[in-house]
């Protein structure tokens, strides 16, 4: 009864705590904030001047007293300060003032972090101020908030290709039977396109410059009609501004080689996948999620290098945090339940 009193009167939360984005699913409310992991702090007071869409637009901008980061990196922590600082701003702009108790969390973590890892992530949301955290794996999130029916005994496969981790995992029976995490995901496919222009046209351009070209012409399976644009950065011999025009074939160059790591995972993820389960998949496919799977062409280059039918969840950016919100709607009942691990 007290529980449920201190749940009554909290605003209890599922973050999605992404390498490039948080989401945050308030119960009962759905998603009420999405925005970037990033923190600027100035370097001599170690205060923090903004965070989220204002420090990202500072990234590669700031004068030599601030520097903007992203905190996590390939899912996992990389600045445990900075972390905390953002974890506790994002409760605290969508917390209701009127609440007085500090909510319950839930939130998504890589399913192959180390268990030193999910502490840091547990101890970091403490410290910020949450009342109770309890960590779900991503894939098992996605999945849930792609509307996989995971309790059903037959295999489902979920690819959920975030900022910096891509998980592959095959469930069944409200567990996942095979699952894999690699450090590859957008923010690689950002570099090889940084290092692309650095090395085909001798231009130095930014990570903000490069999201922008990979999500607007960006693809890695051959499209109908090709794209071009126009691209500003410094030029590396001389120092000065410069522009070129660059195809989307060019751009498919530069992602090839992050999109045959995602391939290779998945393939990887199939070959230890118990046969029965693997037979389920024949039918059933993969569902991808996450902003990666946004990327013109990858789910016709899996579904051509698996061989299995290769589907989108209906709103892929925000699977986890729906994930996330789905457990916490149901976190009394299933506090101490086996059925989904946490």
């Amino acid at each position: 009864m007290f529980n449920y009193l201190f749940s009554l009167f909290s605003n209890d939360m599922g973050i999605d705590l992404g390498t490039a984005t948080v989401l945050v699913y308030i119960k009962g409310q759905d998603i009420v904030l999405r925005e970037p992991s990033v923190v600027a702090m100035d370097k001599d007071t170690k205060e923090v001047r903004a965070i989220g869409v204002d420090a990202k637009k500072m990234l590669g901008k700031t004068p030599a007293n601030i520097v903007a980061v992203r905190p996590l990196r390939n899912g996992v922590i990389a600045d445990f300060e900075a972390t905390e600082r953002m974890i506790r701003y994002f409760i605290k702009k969508v917390h209701n003032r009127r609440t007085l108790l500090h909510p319950r969390v839930v939130i998504g973590v890589p399913s192959g972090i180390t268990e030193v890892e999910r502490r840091a992530v547990r101890e970091s949301a403490e410290q910020a101020g949450a009342r109770e955290v309890y960590l779900i794996d991503e894939p098992m999130a996605a999945a849930i908030g792609a509307g996989i029916p995971i309790q059903e005994p037959e295999g489902s496969m979920i690819v959920d290709i975030g900022g910096g981790t891509t998980e592959v995992a095959v469930l069944s029976l409200g567990g996942m039977v095979v699952a894999k995490s690699i450090g590859i995901a957008g923010d690689e496919m950002d570099e090889a396109v940084v290092q692309y222009f650095r090395r085909k046209y001798n231009l130095i351009i930014g990570d903000n410059t490069a999201e922008e070209v990979k999500m607007k012409i960006g693809s890695v399976f051959p499209i109908e009609k090709e794209m071009s644009m126009d691209v500003k950065g410094r030029d590396q011999v001389t120092g000065l501004p410069k522009t070129v025009n660059i195809s989307s074939e060019e751009i498919r160059l530069a992602l090839l080689e992050p999109a045959k790591a995602i391939v290779e995972a998945i393939k990887n993820t199939l070959e230890v996948t118990p046969a029965e389960l693997a037979a389920d998949l024949v039918d059933r496919g993969i569902i991808m999620s996450g902003g990666g799977s946004l990327i013109r062409g990858l789910p016709e280059l899996i579904a051509q290098e698996t061989e299995l039918p290769v589907n989108l969840a209906d709103d892929p950016l925000t699977c986890v945090a729906r994930g996330t919100g789905a457990y916490l709607e149901e976190l009394d009942n299933i506090k101490n339940s086996k059925k989904i691990k946490i």
